[in-house]
């Protein structure tokens, strides 16, 4: 039907665009609700673009990982209200859908194995890319996917996430309160529901039908994923399964379809090939996510849990597994195992791996331990013990947990290799540790975690080649439904299907609760020992210092010791509470490991008798842990740990010609250079009168002496070999040095000086004089002790 008296959609869309927000998404939804399908798909793509962003992330659109309804309410509402799954946009996408339109999404977009895999002409092992590749036509570019309206709106969703800038640092700006996350949760409460059923698509006319999913048909053969690549032109078009096999399906195809890209978009980045290759480490990064990307991720797996975790008891037992059963409670069963499970852990793998060892990787320890504890998610509360004690993990988690035995074990083991590389003393990093050791410590997870390891270390007679394939790998279809394998029931089969589906058969697997893991446990117990001692230190050299100190030093009276302070961290900005925190987030942490791994009081006793707790007769720490080698002091690893958290340091000291050192804040550097030009002058001019007068053996050559001549360099703590064989050579002649009345410290000396004697009616000259004659008797009383201690010495 035509519309004479409308102008068509795409000028519409294109006038629309100098308009302001609201007016602009008024003309939207006006033209979604008067124009037909026909007319609405050529602007459909257009639509999405100018929404999302571009793909290459040119093109920003409506910026939604920036809205945010607290800073911009009325357009974050406009927003929410017109991209709500029951809002306008989807009524378009429904409206498209009905009729069957396809729309081209170009392959080289994809996440780095999906598109290297179709570009091999391999299918992907997930349905959702099944029939959907489409070659470029003679002399084209690319290939494509043909999508339908519902798969082309999500892709470009989940994949704005990815394909747009990072969010700059100064905008701080909170995840959870931007429109874009606000829409993910929506989405994924409206399709993933935990109550009732999917809400059916929305009609756009009245007493329309509503769309379903189009027959897909076949477009290329593909190889399945995971088995012998076979290419496209070796295969014939009769050979490709077909796929509308079960007509119940249709149900549920729009969450199936929107987990599935979720999944492929936000956690496909890394394929088991790859995470091997990646192990190596001359291995350059594929994919770096994002703190706002692994956020989203973590709310996916919240949802996922609570979507999952709400089938009714009579559903989980295996006699509910009959034809009566719906697909939305089959789909429940399936989700978490069929489509998230092995991305999730090489997507957590990776992160592990190359996150930076600074705060942030917080989110990902969240992600993770969110995935951990399904049970927290559960549809069934448990009731809070009054005692404040943690509530005991049930027993039907054990399946979970043995079916997901690596991410228990494996990434416990990476997160204690970063956290014994981490500053513990930070309390961000000790919170950290505590959060990990808490929730590992629930009361009867460590003894499941510990039996899903005996039963992959059973012994058995023989493990059938790939077999783990029956459980991961999906037959080409176009739902996960009717290829569902039947359940195994050996416990110990699931338990190595899942180690071996996701590290191969040949793999050397640490148990968590095994010698090697329980030596580096006790090196993170010492660890953290030490790093209680510290923030003590800290807080008593806090408590110590005087609030003057710093005015002081600055004018040069009381300098600060180097070796005295501690690196920066952020204890020094967050003060006396901060120090508090720390010490009880790692006294806690300490608790858990010895319940998780059952650790004896003795052990962790020794720790705080041996650790760094021994001072010197000067009261100041201990040289760093080291080894003697041929060329002096070699650290060993734990003295470059004491280092680098401060906990113990050499004493660093300026060892080269003191007229030459750095320029100190003390000092006025104009003054400091103009006397070490006037000193060296009066050096090059009398310095041959100078040796002269040093060499007499009488009063009058030791009282030069004691000014011209600096203190041997072999009576200097030289710690460095190399500044050893350096000091032979430095043997320097007699010279003046002026150098000290460039400091601050001496003027304003002088300056008090003048200032008592014009208080007692002193003139400047006569003030000067008994100065000068002040010193000559100080100069005179150390000439006499200095020349007594070197006749005293042995």
């Amino acid at each position: 039907m035509a519309f004479p008296h409308l102008q068509q959609p795409s000028s519409l869309l294109a006038d629309s665009i100098n308009k302001p927000f609201a007016q602009r998404c008024q003309d939207l939804v006006k033209v979604i609700e008067d124009f037909p399908a026909k007319e609405l798909h050529s602007i459909f793509p257009l639509l999405v673009e100018s929404i999302f962003g571009s793909l290459d992330g040119v093109l920003v659109g409506w910026n939604l990982r920036c809205l945010q309804g607290r800073v911009n309410p009325v357009e974050y509402s406009i927003v929410m209200e017109f991209l709500d799954p029951g809002g306008p946009m989807m009524k378009l996408v429904y409206k498209l859908q009905a009729e069957d339109y396809k729309f081209d999404f170009p392959v080289s977009y994809l996440p780095g194995p999906v598109k290297a895999s179709i570009q091999e002409h391999i299918l992907p092992d997930s349905p959702l890319y099944h029939n959907k590749v489409q070659f470029p036509p003679t002399g084209g570019l690319g290939l494509n996917l043909a999508l339908n309206p519902f798969e082309y709106y999500i892709f470009f969703f989940a994949l704005s996430l990815i394909t747009q800038k990072p969010l700059p640092v100064s905008l701080r700006i909170r995840t959870s309160d931007c429109a874009y996350f606000t829409l993910v949760d929506r989405y994924l409460s409206w399709f993933l529901p935990t109550e009732g059923s999917v809400p059916p698509p929305l009609s756009s006319s009245p007493g329309g039908t509503s769309p379903s999913p189009a027959p897909r048909t076949p477009a290329m053969p593909f190889a399945s994923y995971g088995l012998h690549h076979t290419s496209l032109l070796k295969r014939h078009i009769s050979h490709q399964t077909s796929v509308n096999a079960d007509p119940t399906s249709q149900e549920i195809w729009r969450s199936e379809t929107l987990l599935q890209v979720f999944v492929e978009m936000w956690l496909h980045h890394y394929s088991l090939e790859m995470y091997q290759k990646m192990q190596s480490p001359h291995a350059k990064e594929s994919f770096t996510p994002s703190e706002e990307h692994v956020l989203v991720v973590r709310l996916l797996l919240k949802h996922l849990h609570a979507f999952a975790n709400s089938l009714k008891p009579e559903q989980v037992s295996p006699s509910a597994h009959s034809h009566a059963t719906s697909p939305l409670e089959e789909f429940k069963r399936a989700a978490v195992p069929r489509f998230v499970q092995q991305k999730l852990y090489l997507f957590l793998q990776h992160c592990f791996g190359h996150w930076p060892l600074d705060a942030s990787f917080r989110a990902v320890l969240e992600m993770w331990l969110s995935y951990l504890q399904p049970w927290r998610y559960a549809s069934e509360k448990q009731v809070q013990s009054s005692d404040s004690q943690p509530r005991c993990v049930s027993e039907k988690w054990a399946p979970f947990v043995q079916e997901n035995l690596l991410v228990y074990t494996k990434l416990f083991v990476g997160f204690l290799n970063r956290a014994l590389r981490t500053d513990l003393v930070s309390p961000k990093n000790a919170l950290m540790v505590f959060r990990v050791a808490k929730v590992f410590a629930q009361p009867n997870l460590a003894e499941m975690i510990q039996k899903g390891e005996q039963l992959f270390l059973e012994p058995e007679l023989v493990i059938p080649h790939r077999q783990h394939r029956l459980f991961t790998a999906p037959t080409v279809t176009g739902s996960f439904l009717s290829p569902w394998p039947p359940a195994v029931t050996d416990a110990s089969f699931k338990v190595k299907s899942h180690v071996y589906s996701l590290e191969g058969q040949d793999c050397k697997y640490t148990p968590m609760f095994g010698p090697e893991v329980r030596t580096l446990v006790l090196r993170l117990a010492q660890l953290i020992t030490q790093a209680k001692q510290t923030a003590r230190s800290i807080s008593d050299q806090c408590v110590e210092s005087p609030s003057g100190r710093s005015f002081l030093s600055w004018l040069g009276f009381s300098p600060t010791d180097p070796n005295s302070c501690y690196p920066a961290n952020d204890l020094d900005e967050m003060g006396q509470d901060s120090i508090r925190k720390t010490d009880e987030y790692l006294e806690k942490a300490l608790e858990y490991l010895r319940q998780i791994f059952r650790l004896s009081e003795a052990q962790l006793a020794q720790f705080t008798l041996a650790l760094g707790t021994i001072q010197d007769e000067n009261g100041k720490k201990q040289l760093p842990d080291c080894i003697v080698g041929e060329d002096g002091l070699i650290l060993t690893p734990l003295g470059r740990y004491q280092i680098i958290n401060g906990l113990r340091r050499f004493e660093i000291e300026y060892q080269g010609d003191s007229e030459l050192q750095p320029i100190r804040s003390y000092e006025n550097a104009s003054l400091v250079r103009a006397l070490f030009r006037l000193s060296s002058a009066i050096n090059r001019r009398f310095a041959g009168q100078m040796v002269a007068l040093c060499s007499r053996d009488d009063f009058l050559g030791s009282f030069c002496r004691y000014h011209l001549i600096e203190p041997a360099l072999a009576n200097r703590h030289l710690l460095s070999p190399v500044g050893r064989r350096q000091a032979v050579n430095q043997a320097r002649g007699p010279r003046l040095s002026l150098r000290f009345l460039g400091s601050y410290r001496t003027l304003l000396s002088f300056l008090l000086a003048f200032v008592m004697g014009s208080l007692l009616c002193i003139r400047p000259l006569p003030c000067t004089l008994l100065l000068v004659l002040g010193y000559l008797l100080y100069a005179m009383a150390m000439t006499l002790l200095t020349e007594r201690g070197k006749l005293h010495q042995p």
